[in-house]
């Protein structure tokens, strides 16, 4: 999982590694240097390209990589830019992976929207319904999507998904509820950026309470639920939810978690049994970080990116790390 805190790789998404494997980007024929020995030793990067007088839109990049690649043995692949894709949304992408999804047998990591900020603003990624994605790979393991604009889900059942990480700098409330509503047996990592409501975050603490339950998420041992300006509010819900209680880690890190958010944390069930808990970027003063690193001193906590609110009008604003 993206741990580090160089914008969890906002700035540099996958370009050197994803799901384990080194990244190779499928370049047009004329600049390559020839294409790894191995189709299943890395996650193949396709994107939209321009160099020089040379255009790939990202239609022709797929179809370079269906002709060139052995796509029966490859198992990872990051999607970044596509044409426009602040105005153009990612059906057609879409569209090709769900037709091709025969040609993909082994296929079991999935980035769809590896697009850096120089390319398009989180919030300025043109999405669309990935449900597809997961009705046409039943065995893909792990799906990624950055960008909320435009993102929907249904409701579904998929029996091999472990990884599910949706960025966005802000989250419809709509995908939230379909998560909650999906039957995810396997499901490992949920990692959710809810965003704010400027940018389409209109998850509530409400739509949050079937994952909360873990009823449908029987082998969850990671939860982020991150860069929220209602970061305390699912603090003080996350306090008391039984999913808690299988968590090997916990993620409330990126928003405006502040003391009273903390505060609920302590007075709540026990996080003893954490192995990692992550509030980086946060609003927390000095004795409260203290209080939190005393009670909880057997796990390990990220207490970084101490930030400090904006005051206007005699109100001190907070806000969330990732937002346009």
């Amino acid at each position: 999982m993206t741990t580090d805190h160089d914008w969890y790789g906002y700035k540099n998404p996958y370009l050197r590694e994803y799901a384990g494997l080194p990244v190779t980007q499928l370049l047009p024929e004329d600049v390559r240097e020839g294409l790894p020995a191995d189709h299943a030793a890395v996650a193949w990067r396709l994107s939209a390209s321009e160099d020089g007088d040379d255009h790939d839109s990202i239609a022709e990049s797929f179809e370079e990589f269906f002709a060139d690649v052995d796509t029966e043995r490859v198992r990872a692949i990051v999607v970044g830019a596509w044409e426009d894709s602040y105005d153009t949304a990612s059906d057609q992408i879409v569209r090709i992976l769900t037709e091709n999804a025969g040609r993909l047998p082994a296929l079991r990591s999935l980035f769809l929207g590896a697009i850096h900020a120089e390319e398009a603003e989180i919030s300025w990624i043109a999405q669309s319904d990935v449900t597809p994605l997961l009705e046409a790979y039943p065995r893909l393991e792990r799906l990624e999507v950055r960008g909320g604009s435009g993102l929907r889900l249904s409701p579904v059942t998929h029996e091999a998904l472990r990884v599910l990480r949706l960025e966005t700098g802000g989250l419809p409330g709509e995908v939230t509820r379909a998560v909650g509503a999906s039957t995810l047996p396997e499901l490992e990592h949920l990692e959710l950026w809810l965003g704010v409501e400027s940018y389409g975050g209109t998850t509530t603490v409400a739509d949050l309470e079937p994952i909360l339950s873990g009823a449908r998420l029987p082998r969850l041992r990671h939860l982020g639920l991150q860069d929220s300006e209602i970061q305390d509010e699912i603090a003080a819900a996350v306090a008391y939810a039984p999913v808690v209680a299988r968590l090997e880690s916990l993620s409330l890190s990126m928003g405006t978690l502040g003391d009273a958010g903390a505060e609920a944390l302590l007075a709540g069930q026990p996080l003893t049994h954490l192995r990692r808990l992550d509030l980086h970027h946060h609003f927390l003063s000095d004795p409260m970080a203290r209080r939190l690193s005393d009670a909880l001193s057997g796990v390990e906590i990220d207490l970084s990116g101490q930030a400090r609110g904006h005051r206007s009008g005699g109100v001190e604003w907070h806000y969330v790390a990732v937002s346009e």
